[in-house]
């Protein structure tokens, strides 16, 4: 595979950015579904991943040495690496991981530094532009993910780059990144997210995706994106 890895706010990409006319950015939807999303973690760490389960089981190397690596001195860097070789086999991390069936998060670890989790996306689900204000750090084991990368402007928000990440890559984003998702494709996407520091005790924004308004953000609004999501994944199938 022919991965890159720069520095900072880069993709690892086997792909060339493709322009933003090709990414077809739809309305809204997203993805979550987990016990872990509401409160702080306890202390020191709240191991989510359940050992006793076999294919969850299978995580646990990874998710330790994900762990170690976020000891680093460049903890963002060294957690891209064990990220990069976790999804250079993106066959074996979605058997590890479970073929996804809806959009939602399976939370495998979540301290005060780092939370670990993988984000299903059901066809053709969007999210509106968000921030994390944390690092983070991306790796597609199925399916295709669509970035566009936004800073803010005299009049709010206005695009920047465009990152198009297929199985196997792997992308990272700065703490002040800003960035709205696509996933383009008639079946799922799934993708391993790492953040450093607790995802789901730390309050965001998001921009609506007409007005790009300013708005607050957290676990709670994510969910009821996801839900929707869900919802219109079931209507369109009939269900």
């Amino acid at each position: 595979m022919n991965t890159r890895i720069p520095s900072g706010d880069r993709t690892v990409s086997r792909r060339e950015m493709i322009g933003a006319a090709g990414l077809g950015l739809l309305a809204l939807p997203s993805v979550m579904t987990s016990e872990a999303i509401a409160g702080p973690p306890n202390e020191p760490e709240e191991r989510i991943i359940k050992t006793t389960d076999r294919n969850l089981g299978e995580m646990q190397s990874f998710v330790d040495d994900c762990i170690a690596a976020n000891k680093e001195s460049d903890p963002q860097a060294a957690v891209q690496e064990v990220l990069a070789r976790g999804v250079s086999d993106p066959a074996k991390m979605l058997k590890a991981v479970g073929d996804p069936t809806e959009a939602g998060l399976k939370v495998f670890h979540r301290s005060k530094t780092l939370t670990i989790f993988a984000a299903s996306w059901t066809p053709q689900m969007n999210l509106m532009p968000h921030n994390h204000l944390m690092w983070a750090a991306i790796g597609i084991y199925t399916g295709r993910e669509d970035n566009i990368l936004w800073q803010r402007s005299e009049g709010g928000l206005e695009a920047k780059d465009v990152r198009c990440l297929f199985a196997g890559d792997v992308a990272t984003l700065k703490p002040n990144a800003i960035h709205s998702v696509t996933n383009p494709l008639e079946r799922f996407t799934g993708g391993v997210h790492i953040y450093g520091g607790d995802f789901f005790a730390t309050e965001r924004s998001q921009w609506d995706p007409e007005s790009l308004v300013e708005e607050p953000s957290n676990g709670a609004v994510i969910r009821a994106i996801f839900e929707r999501a869900n919802e219109r994944m079931r209507r369109s199938r009939g269900h």
